[in-house]
């Protein structure tokens, strides 16, 4: 059974840093996985940042080596987000499991439905100053739920840049995983020194999260695919329902 479930977490960890790196909801297959492997809803929280840290380490060279990155703007963000990640972080380990599984469910729609919207990416980057600090601002915000939960933060970072900064998706993913793996890795060592990781669980996450961001961040860092979000929205639509029900 160990083996087995050492493959699944590798094959998810795989589609998850596909995912992550092409916009972002890999954490809800690969949250709701380990709930459903038996892992409590807290400690499957923490375990899941280990391999988001793998992720976004192999995304952020991948991207840097396409010359696609903006390292300057990223650390503001990832201050902001940082700051929010910590309050978001503490929130998150006392949670009653109960509802974190209810919220995690309904959060799982909502991103499932962000998903099928139809984008646009014929964007002109601006450079205003004020768009920026706003941009910081909702870093903050972003950063206390990516902290309390991740599941679905790649979107609300999208969504942010594409529409306020007014950037192309190649360069909003790029600044994504940056952002990502500095609030992520402050978030791992809060649930870390309150012992709610699996590393067993996590490292053969992360290995798989490690190549499947290797390969979007280099094969498809300047496409979108369609088909993946529409397979990703069914195997939400289909988690999600038996989060909540059983």
């Amino acid at each position: 059974m160990e083996t087995e479930v050492i493959i699944i977490l590798f094959i998810c960890g795989l589609f998850s840093g596909v995912i992550n790196t092409l916009a972002g909801g890999g954490s809800l297959i690969t949250l709701p996985i380990m709930i459903f492997l038996g892992i409590p809803p807290t400690i499957a929280n923490g375990t899941n940042r280990v391999q988001l840290i793998f992720q976004n380490i192999f995304a952020v060279y991948g991207f840097k080596s396409k010359g696609v990155s903006n390292f300057k703007f990223s650390w503001w963000l990832s201050i902001s987000a940082v700051l929010g990640s910590i309050i978001g972080a503490y929130i998150a380990i006392d949670f009653p499991e109960e509802l974190f599984k209810k919220l995690l469910s309904i959060i799982m729609i909502l991103v499932m439905f962000s998903i099928l919207l139809k984008d646009k990416n014929d964007f002109i980057e601006t450079d205003n100053i004020k768009n920026k600090w706003l941009s910081v601002i909702c870093f903050f915000f972003i950063g206390i739920y990516g902290g309390f939960i991740h599941a679905g933060v790649g979107f609300l970072m999208i969504l942010v840049l594409s529409k306020v900064n007014r950037m192309r998706l190649s360069k909003s993913n790029s600044i994504k995983v940056f952002v990502a793996l500095i609030f992520s890795t402050v978030a791992f060592l809060i649930f870390l020194g309150e012992d709610k990781i699996n590393w067993i669980y996590g490292i053969n996450l992360g290995i798989g999260s490690a190549l499947g961001g290797w390969i979007a961040s280099r094969w498809s860092y300047d496409k979108s695919d369609k088909t993946l979000k529409i397979i990703l929205s069914f195997i939400i639509l289909f988690m999600s329902i038996k989060l909540w029900f059983f």
